[in-house]
């Protein structure tokens, strides 16, 4: 999702133009021609959209776009990487040919993200993820699962949406028994997953292998029928619906489960690094910049960790002192989890408090934007099959035309695990003025091409989230001691992010020592700490992109604070990050100081 630096070319041909802006060239020549190349630009990168949800459907989906609804190509398949492989090839070296001669604001600025987003996909193909497609965190298993409850984006409004869905669904069993033939295949090459994560995936498989297809998670829309629908298409629907689970899904997923059982996981390696896997220390250097959009190495990101962790550390002190707790940090750590009242009772008194704390925030938030997504959100719990390998919090981005409302999934699996105190910092990050602000108002800058629209950079979306977060008392709240002290065991969740997940995939540390380091620096419960420990397993890189980003968005602040002094206006800074959709890091700052420059 993320993507190579932009050309150094970029900052030299913007100069002090706001991005915002078509800028006329100096000659009648070239003013005439920068229109034409501009249009020409703009109809390829609309084409490479359209022809790249004719091969990610489900994409086409999320996005709220019902034209693919039922389709499904196994997206595993030689063939099918091929495709991607000629599609992305094919659309930069025509970009390329066209060239950016002329170009000025939005227009160059949305070629250098589409070249350099084309070429970021070419190399990633570079690296065999194909051989291993799923671990606890995400797979195709779950995805479907989740799409075909009915209640996420895959819509179930009319007879042709479950007709669709029906047509899709039995597209299933083919891309699980690809992704056998892929792990086969891995295994066959030394290019396994963990065996420890691994395990964690046939509790999920399980969840969808069901006697029957009413204790099925397919069979959520059968349960939920519009009442519109005739008597004779409900129970044409529910005869068809249970015969997909019952013929089709629940054998596939058993399958998938049988073979993970007996014959991948006897096979799967020991180690848990991606530099533990041929060409892995590649791999990995590429997930890094992938995830941060800068050329730090991992050495010099576990060294922003440590040091990261010790000056949060001191931030923790002082809330120790205030609320008169005695000894030593981690003495504060365990009397905070030792405390009954930092915990809820029951999942219902979780989500009542998080919908309470958001009629809190909405009427603040004008204070420090001037600007909102149209779109609305929902706040729900995570889906129990997947609950216990699944993050603290998700958010899934609204649809195209705002119908399908953004949502903020809230993890209430094992309580104990889901303190009070990190409530008002997760609310902050997952919703307003978090994801929902950052991607839904990307989603609805309809003059920008749809690649950009619907793409994102992870340090930037997390960066701002974690950015966000740190908002909490220009916004009035954090006000109680324990919910600041949420508020920095979230930020030093961030840091030791940077430390683990290099320590994993570049140091060779083990699970125990993730999990030793862990418990020695924070208020991590034994759930959160495997889980999040195991996610860095899963997915190497994408940890890292949360403080790397929110370091970024922080410094330049800083910087416009210094230089403009009185003339700072907060608004106008938000206005300019996020306006123009998510960007690299490197071109963030060089839009930020030239918008510095521009209020002189």
């Amino acid at each position: 999702m993320t993507r190579k630096l932009l050309v150094l070319t970029l900052v030299a041909v913007l100069g002090a133009c706001a991005t915002t802006e078509r800028v006329a060239m100096p000659d009648s020549a070239s003013a005439q021609a920068q229109p034409s190349r501009a249009a020409q630009l703009d109809a390829l990168y609309d084409d490479w959209f359209e022809a790249n949800l004719k091969l990610n459907p489900l994409q086409a989906t999320q996005n709220g776009d019902p034209r693919y609804n039922d389709q499904l190509p196994n997206m595993l398949t030689p063939e099918h990487r091929e495709r991607v492989r000629v599609l992305n090839s094919d659309y930069l070296q025509r970009v390329q040919a066209l060239g950016d001669q002329g170009l000025a604001g939005q227009d160059l600025l949305s070629y250098e993200l589409f070249v350099r987003t084309r070429q970021n996909d070419l190399e990633g193909l570079d690296y065999p993820r194909h051989l291993a497609p799923l671990n606890q965190f995400f797979s195709f298993a779950s995805q479907f699962a989740i799409l075909g409850s009915g209640t996420t984006a895959q819509p179930f409004k009319t007879v042709t949406d479950y007709d669709n869905w029906l047509k899709r669904a039995h597209q299933i069993p083919a891309v699980l028994d690809q992704s056998i033939v892929n792990m086969r295949e891995g295994i066959r090459q030394g290019i396994t997953q963990p065996r420890v994560i691994m395990e964690k995936v046939l509790p999920q498989l399980d969840a969808q292998i069901v006697a029957q297809a009413s204790d099925s998670t397919f069979y959520g829309p059968i349960k939920n029928l519009p009442a519109d629908f005739s008597a004779a298409e409900r129970e044409r629907l529910q005869g068809e619906f249970s015969a997909l689970i019952e013929k089709d899904l629940v054998p596939a997923y058993r399958r998938l489960r049988d073979f993970i059982a007996s014959e991948y996981l006897p096979a799967a390696r020991t180690s848990i690094g991606l530099s533990a896997l041929p060409n892995g220390p590649a791999w990995y250097a590429f997930q890094v910049r992938q995830s941060t959009t800068t050329k730090l190495s991992p050495e010099e990101i576990h060294q922003i960790g440590l040091d990261e962790v010790a000056r949060i550390h001191g931030e923790m002190r002082k809330v120790q002192q205030t609320l008169r707790i005695p000894g030593s940090l981690n003495d504060f750590f365990a009397a905070m989890q030792a405390n009954p009242a930092n915990y809820f009772a029951s999942e219902d008194e979780l989500l009542k408090a998080y919908r309470d704390f958001r009629a809190t925030v909405q009427p603040r938030l004008p204070e420090l934007f001037d600007i909102q997504p149209k779109a609305d959100f929902e706040i729900r719990p995570v889906e129990a099959f997947r609950a216990a390998s699944a993050a603290g919090g998700q958010y899934n981005a609204p649809s195209e035309d705002g119908s399908r409302p953004g949502i903020f999934y809230v993890n209430t699996f094992d309580l104990k695990s889901r303190p009070r105190w990190a409530l008002e910092s997760l609310y902050l990050h997952e919703a307003t003025p978090g994801h929902h602000f950052q991607i839904a108002l990307q989603r609805e800058l309809t003059d920008l091409p749809r690649f950009r629209r619907f793409g994102g950079e992870t340090a930037f979306a997390e960066g701002w989230g974690l950015y966000a977060e740190s908002l909490g008392p220009e916004l009035g709240v954090y006000t109680d001691p324990a919910m600041h002290f949420g508020a920095l065991s979230a930020e030093l969740w961030r840091a030791i992010r940077l430390v683990t997940d290099t320590g994993i995939h570049a140091k060779g540390w083990t699970r125990q020592q993730v999990l030793d380091y862990m418990k020695a620096n924070s208020a991590a419960g034994d759930t959160q700490a495997v889980s999040e420990a195991e996610r860095f397993i899963a997915i190497p890189g994408q940890a890292l992109a949360y403080k790397i980003g929110e370091l970024k968005i922080r410094e330049l602040r800083t910087r416009a604070e210094q230089t403009l002094g009185e003339r700072f206006d907060i608004k106008d800074f938000h206005r300019q990050v996020l306006q123009d959709g998510s960007l690299p890091l490197d071109v963030l700052e060089a839009k930020i100081d030239r918008w510095i420059a521009a209020q002189g």
